[in-house]
C-alpha cells in the first residue's frame, strides 16, 4: 500500500512535538535526545536504499527490560540498570529494517504484574481514561502506541503483558509462539515462558514487525482441516464475572466472526482458567526468583524496589521442589484437556480480560486485581500457544479487547482471523484533506474512499491557521459553535495509523461529533494555535472560505 511522502525527519519532529503535547512523562524510562534521533533520521532519508527498507522512518519504543545499545536496561528498577553495548536481536532486526528507536518505556518492575502501576517511574495511566490503569507489564509501550507517539513498540508477554495493555488502550498486541522471536537481551521474568511481543495500531503493521523479528520456525503450523474457519467460543456462564457491558461486547465480537463466515463451536474453558491460576498460585512462580531473586535479596529495603513485586519474588524463593514437579504433572493433564477441548478449532475467542479496573481499585487490592486480570491470559504460554489481542469495540467509551488463541506455529492464521474483527475506520475531514484540496492525495494514497459529505454537529468553530499549506483548525466550543462542512472517508486502519504518526502540531486526531448524532475520528486543533488565527466559522466550511473572491 502506498504511503504518504513524509520524510523520516518530519516524522521524528512530529513525534517529539506530540510527546511534549501529551505530557505523559510516566510513559518513558529513557527518552533519547531529539537531536540524536533526528540525525539518524537524516541519515536514513539520505540512504539510496531507504525506500526499500520495510520500516523506513517508522518510530519504535522498546520496553525497559529489552536491551537498546547505549540506553540503560532497568527492567523498571533504576538500581538494577545495566548499559548494553548491543541491541537485543529483536531490536536489531527492526532497526535494520529502518525503524528509529525513540527510547525505552516504563513497565511493571521486573515484568511482574498486569497492572502498569508497579514502577518507581510512576504509574502509567490508560490512554483513554486517566482514572484507570494502562495494564502491564508492558504499560508504557502500549500507551505510547495508543497516543500516536510511536508506530510500533516492543513488549514482553509471559502471563499476558503484551495483551492486557493492548486491550485497555485499544491497540493490537501480538504474542508470538514461544521461540519465534529471540529473547536474548531481555531481562527474564520466567525465562522458559517469556516472549517478545509487539504493539501497533493496526494488524498489518504488527504482522510486518513480527515477520521481521522472527527466526526460521522450528515447527510447522498444525494441519488445518478444510472448510470454514472454526472458532471456539465459551458460553458466557463459563467465563465468570465480567464488567458491565463486557458480555455484550464479547458476544458482538463473536457475531462479527460468524457474519464473516466463521463457524462458532462451544468450548468449556475450565482447563485454561485452572492452568492460569497455577502460574502465580503454584510453583512456576519460582522461576521469577531464579531471574532476579538474588538481586532482590541483596537490595532488601531499597527505595526503588516495588514492595508488591519484591514480595512476590521473595515468596517464590522457598517453594519446595516437589511442588514444582506436582504442578508440572497437573499442567500436563490440563494441557491435554485444553487441547482436546479445542479440537480442530482454528482458534479460541476470549475477552482479553474480565474487566478494566481503576488505579484506586489496584491500590486497594494489588494482588487480587492482578489475579483477576490474568484469568484468560495466564495459561497461554504454559500451554505453549500463540495469541493475538485486538480491539473488540467500546464499552461506555472505553476500549474493549478480545484475543484469539491457537496452537504454536499458527501466528499467521490467528492474525488473519483477527483481521475479521477489524473493519475499516471512518475519518472526518474539514480542511486540506477535502476533495480537491492540497492534502487529499494523502488519503487517496492510503486507499481511502469518500463515503459522504455532511456537516459536524453545531458545536465547533473553524479558524484559518498560519500553516503551509494553509489549513483550518477545528475546535469544539459547545453552544457557541456552528455546523461545519465535513467529508466522511473510509480507510484501512493501517492508513489512519500512518496519518496519525506523521501529523504535525498543532493538528491532533480526536472524536468529531456529526450532524446525525454519530461520531468519527477527525482532525482537530490545539487551542493554543488559535492565537491570531482568523475565525472563519461564518463561511460554513474550509472550501467556501478557500473559494472566496479576492475582494471578500
Amino acid at each position: 500500500m502506498p504511503t504518504p511522502a513524509f520524510s523520516a525527519v518530519d516524522r521524528v519532529r512530529a513525534a517529539y512535538d506530540r510527546i511534549a503535547s501529551a505530557d505523559r512523562p510516566e510513559i518513558w524510562i529513557t527518552l533519547r535526545p531529539r537531536a540524536e534521533v533526528e540525525a539518524e533520521a537524516r541519515a536514513l532519508d539520505a540512504r539510496a536504499d531507504g525506500a526499500s527498507l520495510p520500516l523506513a522512518g517508522q518510530l519504535l519504543a522498546v520496553k525497559g527490560n529489552i536491551d537498546v545499545a547505549g540506553l540503560p536496561t532497568t527492567a523498571g528498577c533504576p538500581s538494577y540498570a545495566r548499559l548494553p553495548e548491543h541491541d537485543a536481536p529483536a531490536v536489531a532486526m527492526l532497526r535494520a529494517a529502518g525503524a528509529l528507536v525513540l527510547g525505552t518505556t516504563n513497565m511493571d518492575q521486573f515484568a511482574t504484574g498486569l497492572v502498569g502501576t508497579r514502577s518507581p517511574y510512576g504509574a502509567v495511566r490508560s490512554a483513554h481514561d486517566p482514572e484507570r490503569i494502562s495494564g502491564g507489564s508492558s504499560s508504557g509501550s502500549a500507551v505510547a502506541v495508543a497516543l500516536g507517539l510511536v508506530d510500533l513498540a516492543l513488549g514482553t508477554d509471559t502471563a499476558g503483558s503484551g495483551r492486557v495493555p493492548a486491550a485497555f488502550n485499544g491497540v493490537v498486541g501480538l504474542k508470538p509462539s514461544r521461540g519465534l522471536v529471540p529473547t536474548e537481551g531481555v531481562v527474564p521474568a520466567c525465562a522458559s515462558l517469556d516472549c517478545v511481543s509487539v504493539f501497533a495500531r493496526t494488524l498489518p503493521e504488527a504482522r510486518l514487525a513480527l515477520a521481521l523479528m522472527s527466526v526460521p520456525p522450528g515447527r510447522e503450523a498444525p494441519h488445518r482441516t478444510p472448510g470454514p474457519w472454526r472458532i471456539a467460543v465459551p458460553p458466557l456462564a463459563a467465563l465468570g464475572p465480567l464488567d458491565d457491558g463486557w458480555a455484550e461486547a464479547y458476544e458482538g465480537a463473536a457475531a462479527r466472526l460468524a457474519a464473516a463466515g466463521a463457524r462458532l463451536v462451544p468450548l468449556d474453558p475450565a482447563a485454561f482458567t485452572e492452568a492460569g491460576a497455577l502460574l502465580y498460585e503454584g510453583a512456576f512462580v519460582a522461576e521469577r526468583y531464579t531471574a532476579v531473586g538474588e538481586f532482590v535479596d541483596k537490595h532488601a529495603g531499597a527505595a526503588d524496589l516495588d514492595p508488591t513485586v519484591a514480595g512476590i519474588i521473595r515468596r517464590a524463593r522457598d517453594i519446595p521442589a516437589h511442588r514444582l514437579y506436582a504442578d508440572q504433572v497437573r499442567l500436563a493433564a490440563l494441557r491435554t484437556a485444553a487441547l482436546g477441548a479445542l479440537g480442530d478449532a482454528d482458534a479460541l475467542l476470549l475477552p482479553t480480560t474480565p474487566g478494566h479496573p481503576t488505579l484506586a481499585e489496584v491500590a486497594a487490592d494489588p494482588l487480587g486485581v492482578n489475579a483477576r486480570l490474568g484469568r484468560f491470559t495466564n495459561s497461554t504460554n504454559l500451554f505453549d500457544l500463540a495469541a493475538v489481542a485486538v480491539p473488540g469495540g467500546e464499552v461506555r467509551g472505553r476500549p474493549f479487547g478480545v484475543m484469539l488463541i491457537g496452537p504454536a506455529g499458527t501466528d499467521e492464521r490467528l492474525a488473519e482471523l483477527a483481521g475479521l474483527l477489524t473493519p475499516p475506520v471512518r475519518l472526518a475531514v474539514v480542511g486540506a484533506h477535502l476533495t480537491g484540496q492540497p492534502l487529499n492525495g494523502q488519503l487517496l494514497a492510503l486507499g481511502a474512499r469518500l463515503v459522504r459529505t455532511t456537516t459536524t454537529a453545531p458545536v465547533y468553530r473553524l479558524h484559518a491557521l498560519r500553516t503551509d499549506p494553509p489549513k483550518p483548525g477545528l475546535v469544539h466550543t459547545g453552544p457557541a459553535g456552528a455546523a461545519i462542512e465535513a467529508e466522511i472517508w473510509e480507510l484501512p486502519a493501517q492508513g489512519l495509523g500512518l496519518l496519525a504518526a506523521a501529523l504535525p502540531r498543532p493538528m491532533t486526531l480526536g472524536r468529531v461529533e456529526l450532524a446525525d448524532g454519530s461520531t468519527a475520528t477527525g482532525f482537530l486543533c490545539e487551542p493554543a494555535a488559535l492565537d491570531g488565527a482568523e475565525d472563519i466559522t461564518s463561511y460554513g466550511g474550509w472550501r467556501a472560505y478557500s473559494d472566496r473572491r479576492p475582494t471578500d
